[in-house]
């Protein structure tokens, strides 16, 4: 049969009328219409007062940190289940990323987890230069807590967005509760450009020091003059007038994501062990990938019998992100908690989620789930 795949790209048709029209106008290399198009209509659509379109969401994050002054020798409090492009960009700007465990309420960052290690850095005087805080699978953290925290000690939150377009919290658009939040447009997102990225803010200073050090930082001359280092993160006209497309289906998305993520909830209703990863009661998840946990004791099979099973059918399915203080290059990090993310890795899987599914795939995907289950049930029990 037909694989099925976790998140693949789902075009509405609009996009290849834009794609042809920035290939037929010749704007082929970075900067052009589109880009400047995508800018102010995902500014207005999540309610920024800036954005500016970037060659991939890690660049997003590498910028947002030089934008805060985050250098060498200082240390970032982000999440540490999450995936290593967050905790890769800190280390791009010579600082040291401080790992925050997840808490059961969203399996994004533990609010309490922050509050106190920014009280313990208070009192050794040696307060982070910033938070980074990951909004995962398609739900915001907890920003109420997490953004009076920062308040009370002065740093600087930036809010890594990048896997949840389209959620919302207390009805604001997530990206939107750091002094900077970032997007992706990757190709298995809720939306793609095929690649691209997206840097939001309210500071007109913050926007426009981005663009110039996306832009190579080009000083203005006849001439390439530069004073400063700069990057070459400018996103394609051809990946903006993509998005462009993308982003006027960007609602229809989100209800296919949460569609399926109803599916699977009522259809392994009845399947003990299996819990879905929670939506806090103040945020709108997007569901961009459901996610669940698997309790081996009282579901019968474990999360690795159930993605080797689907596998074997041709269906993609994932662990969730292992935590970055369990991987080689992040390991030496300073953690606080780290339970809650090792047991979310240890037993969660994200299923199918892509929203061309059809019920048929969706029918497919939880009757391999439910019989992985009850087959070993029934062996145990023989036994």
């Amino acid at each position: 049969m037909d694989r099925i795949y976790l998140s693949p790209p789902h075009m509405s048709g609009r996009e290849r009328e834009l794609l042809l029209d920035a290939f037929d106008s010749n704007w082929i290399a970075p900067l052009g219409p589109h880009v400047d198009a995508l800018e102010k209509e995902f500014a207005a659509l999540v309610g920024a007062r800036r954005a500016v379109a970037l060659s991939s969401g890690t660049a997003a994050l590498h910028l947002a940190l030089i934008l805060l002054g985050v250098g060498p020798g200082d240390e970032v409090l982000t999440s540490t289940f999450t995936f290593a492009a967050t905790t890769n960009a800190i280390t791009y700007v010579g600082a040291e990323p401080v790992l925050i465990d997840s808490d059961w309420n969203t399996w994004n960052m533990d609010p309490n987890l922050l509050a106190e290690e920014l009280r313990d850095c208070a009192h050794r005087n040696r307060l982070p230069k910033a938070v980074v805080v990951v909004d995962l699978y398609g739900q915001s953290a907890d920003y109420g807590p997490i953004r009076e925290a920062c308040r009370r000690y002065e740093v600087p939150l930036v809010e890594d967005a990048a896997e949840a377009l389209g959620a919302s919290y207390d009805g604001r658009a997530a990206g939107t509760f750091g002094a900077v939040g970032v997007f992706s447009f990757n190709g298995n997102k809720i939306i793609t450009g095929g690649g691209g990225g997206m840097l939001v803010c309210d500071s007109d200073f913050l926007a426009d020091r981005a663009r110039f050090l996306a832009t190579q930082a080009r000083d203005p001359a006849p001439h390439y003059q530069h004073s400063r280092i700069g990057y070459n993160y400018r996103m394609s006209n051809l990946l903006a007038a993509v998005a462009r497309g993308q982003l006027k289906v960007l609602d229809d998305r989100v209800a296919a994501r949460r569609a399926n993520f109803a599916f699977y909830r009522n259809a392994l209703a009845d399947a003990a062990g299996i819990d879905f990863m929670p939506e806090h009661p103040r945020c709108r998840s997007t569901r961009w990938l459901t996610c669940a946990t698997i309790d081996p004791q009282r579901f019968g099979a474990d999360r690795e019998d159930v993605r080797l099973a689907l596998e074997e059918a041709n269906i993609e399915s994932r662990p969730t992100w292992k935590p970055m203080h369990l991987q080689p290059a992040f390991d030496h990090c300073r953690l606080c908690g780290g339970d809650v993310s090792e047991h979310l890795f240890r037993h969660g899987i994200c299923l199918p989620s892509g929203s061309s599914l059809t019920g048929d795939e969706l029918s497919r995907v939880a009757g391999i789930v439910r019989e992985v289950g009850a087959r070993r049930l029934t062996k145990r029990k023989a036994a």
